[in-house]
């Protein structure tokens, strides 16, 4: 382990994001029963969750999301930089986490807030996060991907194992106030996602501002948008400030040019092995992998 990361309860977390102070206030956090949480493992899509909440809200006006930055429209609870915002807001909050079930506030148990739950097909996910992880100092702690791809089916990553990370948070998915969504029908079926979200959340949209949501909501508009592809790290060492960019190819089976057989066979066996007592049904990837 690097300096740049640290343990919290036994899960990996990255110290440009968190410190031991702003996870013990996350776990405290008061959550309100109007609140809207947006929770994944890293690079699953959720800052594409973000901007279409966002867009739901403003009602498909694409002001609030080209002039406020994302992390400032929907703060992370975890995140150092953006918990004194989450206090000072006011009315109905929209927020973000990479926690873990067992990380989470204790209060979301006992309230009515909204969660929505994004997965990808992990072998995404680590090829995203080997991608994004070799262009910057702060997260340079694997050299080649097979490193990483080991370090990532270990749990040795920030937030931990992306399996134990899904199959807890799918034991919420009969619950009410719980929404579970997909990257990969985010790309299949982009307006159709938003219809389903704006139901969850109990919002209307009229068809001309669906148009506008949705065509605010493509990849190479977000892209282009500064205020929502780009993602602040804090240095840990000298307390630095750098934008990283978020957005990269925003496609599906990106992993197929970076794995090779041995690796899709080995991932393909432990895959089955945490995964195979739920219904692949959940998981869109699962009869093409």
């Amino acid at each position: 382990m690097t300096d740049n990361y640290f343990l919290f309860e036994g899960i990996q977390m990255l110290s440009g994001f968190h410190s031991v102070e702003s996870l013990s206030f996350a776990q405290n956090f008061l959550v309100k029963d109007d609140d809207v949480i947006i929770v994944s493992y890293p690079r699953s899509g959720t800052h594409w969750m973000i901007e279409m909440v966002s867009l739901i809200v403003s009602k498909g006006d694409p002001t609030w999301v080209q002039s406020v930055k994302n992390s400032a429209r929907c703060p992370g609870i975890d995140s150092k930089d953006w918990q004194k915002l989450l206090l000072d807001q006011d009315g109905p909050r929209l927020m973000s986490t990479h926690l873990p079930l067992q990380l989470f506030p204790k209060s979301y148990f006992t309230s009515s807030a909204k969660i929505i739950y994004v997965i990808r097909n992990p072998r995404d996910v680590v090829t995203s996060n080997y991608h994004i992880s070799k262009h910057f100092h702060p997260l340079k702690n694997q050299k080649t991907f097979d490193e990483h791809l080991r370090a990532f089916i270990q749990g040795d990553v920030a937030y931990g194992s992306w399996f134990d990370h899904t199959l807890g948070w799918i034991t919420r998915r009969d619950t009410e106030n719980f929404l579970l969504m997909s990257y990969e029908a985010l790309q299949r079926d982009l307006r159709g996602s938003m219809q389903k979200v704006c139901q969850f959340l109990g919002k209307h949209l009229t068809p001309e501002q669906l148009d506008s949501a949705v065509q605010n909501l493509s990849f190479s508009v977000m892209k282009e948008n500064r205020m929502s592809n780009s993602i602040m790290l804090r240095n840990s060492k000298d307390g630095t400030v750098s934008n990283i960019p978020l957005l990269r190819k925003g496609i599906c089976g990106d992993w197929k040019n970076l794995f090779t057989v041995a690796q899709s066979e080995a991932f393909d066996r432990v895959y089955q092995e945490k995964m195979s007592r739920l219904d692949p049904d959940l998981f869109p990837w699962s009869k093409s992998c």
